[in-house]
């Protein structure tokens, strides 16, 4: 194509003052918008774009950021890509960074402490101007996310509450999700309710079993220990699935009757459909089901699973404003300063609850 250069060879601002006949100066200060361009004629300025147009001239985004000391990149940290809870709010970082001059470097630590370590300190070598980590259940705090306060690094963690840690945190308020779940059941009429926790060592299963105690408590709503099953510590996230099958099973074993399941994700939720379906219990005309977090597959299964939605596109969204802001700021960030945001979850009523009929 004629006035551009051959595929492979960069077009240099070098070039396009030759072509259009003026200074290399005055054509970097028109083509870096530099403040002395207002000091350029509008006309040579006009001159100077259409050359660097025809040209295909584009401009170094790495040397501008080697001048400027800014990478103008945000790094994005997940646990693991592959568990459906990453998606959307991947979605919403992406969303907002989009129309920024910031790119995301993203990074799959597969689950892993040790590449979850090592990305940290490459992301830091690379000088990243903010850090958004996405924590699903399995993440563990680590003493690196320290070093990104020394670098002075904005840091939020979406998912995990690490404020104690003076990193600012995005997640859904998980008490109030758990007793909205259980209000859903009891106002469909069930009492003899099954309950699949998560492990005992994390927050989330905490806080949610914090939120099915108050609502028990608030209605005299009798928590059979019989009917509690936990799962057990896990290496994937998307293992949930074998355990909702497994302690479904075991649930119907034992021959103790329930009307309705409550797990604890999404995931959970879906194990426990296939161990019911597979024990000849239909659902929901014998068992309802409900589940957490509202991640795409519980929307395509057969039934749907009713579930309590968290609105993680929106938390990523918020979390990405939140270090945009914190770059754009001329002032350090304030690490004693550290923003707790719990976004209200929402039931999502689909296929797999019903109002409970006492002839069943």
């Amino acid at each position: 194509m004629a006035g551009r250069k051959q595929a492979g060879n960069r077009v240099t601002i070098l070039d396009v003052a030759r072509k259009s006949g003026f200074s290399p100066s005055t054509v970097s200060i028109v083509l870096n918008e530099a403040p002395l361009s207002r000091y350029v004629a509008a006309k040579t300025k006009e001159h100077i774009r259409k050359t660097a147009l025809a040209m295909g001239y584009r401009p170094d985004t790495f040397a501008r950021s080697l001048r400027s000391r800014r990478s103008h990149t945000v790094g994005v940290m997940i646990f693991d890509i592959s568990d459906p809870f990453c998606t959307l709010i991947l979605r919403g970082i992406e969303k907002t960074l989009h129309p920024t001059k910031y790119l995301p470097i993203i990074m799959d630590a597969h689950n892993e402490r040790k590449l979850f370590e090592g990305y940290l300190e490459m992301l830091i070598d690379r000088r990243v101007e903010g850090l958004i980590v996405v924590a699903n259940w399995l993440f563990a705090e680590t003493d690196l996310l320290a070093d990104m306060e020394k670098h002075n690094i904005p840091t939020v963690v979406i998912g995990r509450d690490l404020t104690a840690s003076r990193i600012s945190s995005v997640l859904v308020d998980n008490t109030v999700g758990a007793y909205t779940a259980l209000d859903h059941l009891y106002q469909l009429g069930h009492r003899k309710i099954a309950f699949i926790r998560g492990p005992a060592s994390l927050h989330d299963s905490v806080n949610r079993w914090r939120g099915i105690e108050k609502f028990a408590a608030e209605h005299g709503l009798d928590l059979d220990a019989k009917l509690i099953r936990e799962l057990p510590e896990m290496l994937d996230a998307n293992s949930g699935f074998d355990g909702g099958l497994e302690l479904t099973a075991e649930l119907i074993r034992s021959r103790r009757k329930f009307t309705a399941l409550m797990a604890f994700d999404d995931l959970t939720a879906l194990g426990a459909l296939r161990a019911l379906m597979q024990a000849g219990v239909r659902v929901p005309e014998d068992c309802s089901v409900i589940g957490f977090d509202g991640v795409p597959p519980a929307a395509f299964s057969t039934p749907a699973i009713t579930t309590i939605c968290q609105p993680m596109e929106e938390m990523g969204m918020i979390g990405t404003e939140w270090v945009l802001k914190s770059i754009d700021k001329d002032e350090e960030p304030d690490p004693t300063a550290p923003v707790l945001k719990l976004l209200p979850p929402a039931v999502l009523v689909r296929d797999s609850t019903r109002p409970y009929k006492s002839s069943l």
